[in-house]
């Protein structure tokens, strides 16, 4: 029990630094399942094609391979975290903007293994952030500063999935990634401006102890019955939803609404809510607890998967589309901020660029391997039953809770401040 006040928790300059550093890991990943589905979609690219270029994300399941050559080898310039994060954002400016130079109908396979170089880049770019932040936060900071970077790597969302969709109905696709690619501009600054946190631990000697030490110690730490629960925790918990929401925008598409219409209410319907379940979800996380914040949220965000169901039923309304996307998103606000909490929590500082790295890529499983399917699955069921189906599949991870995340279990006394 912290008497820390909310108020000094909230607003510091490390709140400050998880706005950004959300920033630039959304920018990157959003480009990839928003814009670039969007793109392929208005030029007559098939729903079975999108559907596995969803493969490309695979970068983001494998990233704890290579993570230990970014913990063991540290470039010459800005430090152990900053050196890899201007590197991989500055090659994700350059990559990002070079997207339109492919013909959809003819290059399709190099213009995926671009994706593919984007997909590699971001998610390097996310494991050396995801352990700038680990060592950044004091724990009683974790749920609310994982909270706002969640938050703003959903903002970063507006500018793929909103303002380039608007600019598209105006300007030339190759204008519209060249703007989009811009925005990284915001990451690089960040990284310029900002300090290396104080590691815990030394540079690790050898490549093998690099490897080898994060596995051990988790293991050692949980015990092996309880790490694997919490792995397997880790996989299902968000599958559902993610599931729900990985052909969204050729979703809205086909229920017949325009670009423009998709770019300002589709999006905003469901970027707000996510703010604001995701800024809720934090607040609570201090006074409650992470775990308890699982459990709730986690129940939020099953029910409002059946809102998408409604949707592909009824088939129209400016109004419904709005009301049902900010509730589903709502849910996927507040079961996120809870469940990016739940990873920092279970990382170990000493080795956090590689768990957090390894934990964060078993999430995004569901997201890359399951949703190359999605298309074929609608294809099959139609869209009305394929979210019944979603919701089916978040079950499993709630079930988990129990052994995972109990109630009134001992980590709970990470919460309350006054």
């Amino acid at each position: 029990m912290s008497s820390q006040p909310l108020r000094d928790i909230l607003f510091n300059r490390r709140m400050l630094i998880c706005v950004f550093t959300g920033f630039a890991s959304g920018l990157p990943l959003y480009i990839l399942i928003s814009l670039v589905p969007a793109w392929l979609r208005t030029e007559g690219v098939g729903l079975k094609e999108i559907g596995l270029f969803t493969l490309i994300g695979l970068p983001y399941t494998w990233k704890f391979f290579w993570s230990p050559l970014l913990e063991r080898y540290p470039l010459p310039l800005l430090g152990r975290r900053r050196g890899w994060m201007l590197l991989t954002q500055l090659g994700l400016l350059l990559s990002i903007a070079a997207l339109p130079r492919f013909d959809t109908t003819t290059q399709l396979w190099p213009l995926a293994a671009l994706c593919g170089l984007i997909a590699f880049l971001s998610a390097s770019q996310d494991i050396v952030i995801d352990a700038y932040r680990r060592e950044l936060l004091p724990d009683i900071e974790l749920g609310l500063g994982n909270s706002i970077h969640v938050n703003a790597y959903r903002i970063a969302g507006l500018v793929p999935g909103s303002l380039s969709l608007i600019l598209a109905d105006f300007l030339p696709w190759d204008t519209v990634f060249l703007i989009t690619a811009a925005f990284m501009s915001v990451a690089i600054v960040l990284t310029l401006s900002i300090k290396e946190p104080g590691h815990p631990g030394a540079t690790p000697a050898t490549l093998r102890a690099a490897i080898v030490e994060p596995f051990r110690e988790f293991f050692q730490r949980l015990g092996l019955s309880q790490a694997l629960l919490v792995l397997s925790f880790m996989f299902l918990y968000k599958l559902g939803d993610n599931l729900a929401t990985a052909l969204a925008t050729p979703f809205y598409i086909d229920m017949g609404f325009e670009l423009a219409q998709i770019g300002v209410v589709a999006k905003h319907a469901a970027l707000w809510p996510m703010i604001v379940g995701g800024l809720l979800g934090g607040l609570m996380m201090v006074k409650i607890g992470i775990n308890r914040a699982l459990w709730v949220f986690g129940l939020v965000q099953l029910i409002s998967i059946f809102g998408f169901a409604l949707m592909a039923h009824v088939g129209e309304g400016l109004w419904l589309l709005a009301l049902v996307i900010g509730f589903e998103y709502l849910g996927v606000g507040l079961g996120a901020a809870a469940f990016i909490a739940f990873i920092a929590r279970t990382t170990s500082r000493v080795h956090s660029a590689t768990q957090f790295a390894l934990f964060t890529a078993l999430t995004a499983v569901p997201r890359t391997v399951a949703n190359a399917g999605t298309g074929y699955l609608v294809e099959a069921v139609g869209w009305e039953q394929f979210f019944y189906i979603c919701a089916l599949l978040a079950l499993p991870g709630m079930l988990l809770l129990f052994k995972v995340a109990p109630w009134n279990g001992p980590n709970e006394s990470q919460g309350s401040v006054q």
